[in-house]
């Protein structure tokens, strides 16, 4: 399918891709803490034929320089940006933080039709990174709404340590349950009201996540979504990780720094086991149940 490639530059930096047929569905793609734009898994969307926005929502221009206090309003400008474009359904997918974004925003904007979240949190978690004070302590929120920071779960700081020692990748999954068990007064606050959400959902997780347990979090989504009565899918795999491998992507890149948990082929078999509901909740909107 041909894609027709737009640069942007404001009010972020971002891509705008989209086929030259046109389309009335829209996805905005929001990557991790690495804080880039990904352009690969946007054109993968777009070659689906959706018109398809992809942004650096902190690190950039105007932007806090980690995520910190980050503005949900920056994604609600993504979706005026692709509703301007013709869109009548606007999707918004992310993974592991850019999930957290995704679900926030569409907790706040009703204009959002379906969430797609990829090794979620249930949680708002502190910043990750200084704010634009080029402060990261104390302990702030990643997030605010409209100039408010919302509640959040501080990290565990000094009292945990990586298990096995130092010299190779770090899973950090432990210091995420440490402080949850840390600041258990602050977790009723922190939680994501997906419940809330007007916005289809759609969960991704794998068991072997070694980031943050997102397979735990993710079936909390669920519960929370069913029993409000509001539709929910959950895809999961016991031994994937938290690196989602989507159809015609390449194998993520092993980390140096990070242990992200699952291997190659079960991320491969995790990614195409949500494939088709991922292409059907973004294009057909039809509501999910179980």
């Amino acid at each position: 399918m041909t894609v027709i490639e737009h640069e942007l530059t404001t009010p972020w930096e971002g891509v705008l891709l989209e086929p030259a047929a046109g389309s009335r569905a829209a996805v905005l793609v929001l990557a991790g803490s690495s804080g880039r734009i990904d352009r690969h898994r946007a054109r993968l969307l777009a070659e689906q034929g959706f018109l398809t926005l992809a942004i650096r929502w902190f690190g950039g221009p105007g932007q806090p320089p980690g995520i910190c206090e980050v503005p949900l309003e920056t994604f609600v400008a993504a979706v005026d940006l692709l509703r301007s474009r013709g869109a009548e359904r606007i999707s918004l997918l992310g993974w592991s933080k850019g999930a957290e974004a995704a679900m926030l925003t569409a907790v706040h904007e009703p204009r959002v039709d379906a969430v797609v979240a990829v090794a979620p949190t249930a949680l708002v978690w502190c910043n990750v990174g200084p704010g634009l004070d080029g402060k990261d302590r104390p302990w702030r929120s990643s997030w605010s709404w409209r100039g408010r920071p919302l509640p959040f779960v501080p990290a565990a700081g000094d009292a945990w340590e990586p298990e096995g020692g130092s010299g190779g990748p770090v899973a950090i999954r432990g210091w995420y349950e440490l402080s949850e068990q840390s600041y258990p007064e602050r977790l009723a606050a922190a939680g994501i009201p997906v419940e809330i959400a007007a916005a289809d959902l759609l969960l991704i997780a794998g068991g072997d996540d070694q980031m943050w347990p997102s397979l735990r979090y993710a079936e909390h989504l669920a519960t929370r979504r069913r029993a409000a009565g509001a539709p929910v899918q959950l895809v999961t795999r016991p031994d994937a990780g938290h690196r989602l491998h989507l159809p015609g992507e390449e194998p993520a890149v092993p980390s140096a720094v990070f242990a992200y948990g699952g291997t190659p082929d079960a991320d491969a078999q995790l990614g195409a086991a949500a494939w088709g509901p991922l292409l059907t909740l973004l294009g057909a909107g039809k509501s999910f149940g179980g």
